[in-house]
């Protein structure tokens, strides 16, 4: 290693193969040593980053793995950002909720013990806040209520953060969706898919329309981690921040611009019964065969979750400001589907649609 890469201060990152920490690479290895932690290597040519094999469902594994770290790089670690955690909204349980999210947690936190750590930054949902109404704003000192097992792992893992961080300064971000122009986002990507291939159902919502959640752009995110690291010396030894765009695209606003955007023209929005909802999506899962669905029955009865957040907290502290609204980002979205519809639906992870991808306008 060159010497003036061993002088930069070194950045951990966990799941450093995925979306967030391919992107944290591109930003952060002009500044920072990235060392990152993952199964899988990573796939980026864009900035610096010493890979090191690591599975943090087992205790062997990880341990071996950060002592590469101690080895390459010392013990001097100016930031942690612990991203890897399971996730899947197919509904069915999994052991990795547990082996991976939770205990994988308390893995990495007891190997950190051997280290000089001076933060560690650890990727929350804001999923694991309780819904709200229209009245009510949602803040860091909101209740909390998992309803699933993605956001109850996450809670559950931050409680473990509390039982194994011993001294380590912590920041708990609880992260809205993240999204960016080729969309990355699997919520809004189903409803574009529904809404592109003329669906029937994309018409229908079991829940009141005006109801949303927030999302963040992933560019925001990643300045939000920047700030977090460069404000490791001056944060608390504890801090809990909601990162989201200030505003709501509810759903029904959200389908009125995809129906212009991809079609030229307005989307009706019909609100059915839940009960009328369930049966329709447990009819379309039990016919669709080995073609997976994403609306499962028991995601009904969040439909119309309602996540109205204040950030201002993370304004302050971190002297944060979101640059980008999910609003805006639409146009730029639906123009590449557009141009290149099969490698938006690789790009998101969908099955082609039985014209091949032709435009569907």
């Amino acid at each position: 290693m060159e010497a003036h890469a061993r002088e930069k201060p070194v950045v951990l990152v966990t799941g450093i193969s995925g979306l967030i920490g391919t992107r944290i690479i591109e930003a952060f290895s002009a500044d920072y040593h990235i060392v990152g932690l993952d199964v899988k290597p990573v796939q980026t040519h864009m900035g610096e980053v010493d890979w090191i094999e690591c599975d943090l469902t087992d205790d062997a594994r990880a341990r071996d793995a950060l002592t590469t770290v101690r080895e390459r790089h010392g013990d001097r670690l100016a930031s942690v950002i612990h991203l890897a955690a399971y996730y899947d909204f197919s509904g069915e349980p999994s052991p990795l909720y547990q082996t991976l999210t939770v205990e994988g947690t308390r893995r990495l936190l007891r190997e950190l013990q051997k280290f000089q750590t001076e933060q560690f930054i650890f990727s929350s949902s804001l999923l694991v806040m309780k819904p709200t109404n229209e009245e009510d704003i949602i803040t860091e000192s909101s209740p909390t209520e998992a309803e699933w097992d993605y956001p109850r792992s996450k809670l559950e893992a931050e409680e473990a953060i509390k039982d194994a961080r011993g001294a380590i300064p912590c920041v708990i971000l609880r992260i809205a969706g993240v999204y960016d122009e080729d969309c990355h986002s699997i919520r809004i990507a189903q409803q574009i898919r529904r809404i592109y291939e003329k669906r029937f159902e994309s018409y229908f919502f079991p829940g009141d329309p005006q109801h949303g959640q927030p999302f963040i752009h992933l560019d925001d995110l990643i300045d939000s981690l920047r700030k977090t690291i460069e404000r490791r010396h001056t944060l608390g030894p504890w801090e809990l921040l909601l990162i989201a765009e200030p505003d709501i695209v509810s759903y029904g606003e959200l389908q009125e611009r995809l129906g212009a955007l991809i079609h030229g023209a307005e989307w009706p929005t019909i609100r059915i019964p839940k009960t009328v909802a369930k049966v329709g999506a447990w009819a379309k899962e039990k016919l669709a065969g080995d073609e997976a669905v994403y609306l499962k029955p028991w995601m009904v009865d969040m439909a119309d979750a309602h996540y109205p957040v204040a950030i201002a907290r993370a304004r302050e502290t971190l002297g944060w400001e979101p640059q980008h609204r999910l609003h805006n980002t639409l146009e730029e979205m639906i123009r590449r589907l557009r141009r290149d519809p099969c490698q938006w639906y690789r790009t998101n992870k969908l099955p082609l649609p039985d014209d091949g991808g032709n435009d569907a306008g």
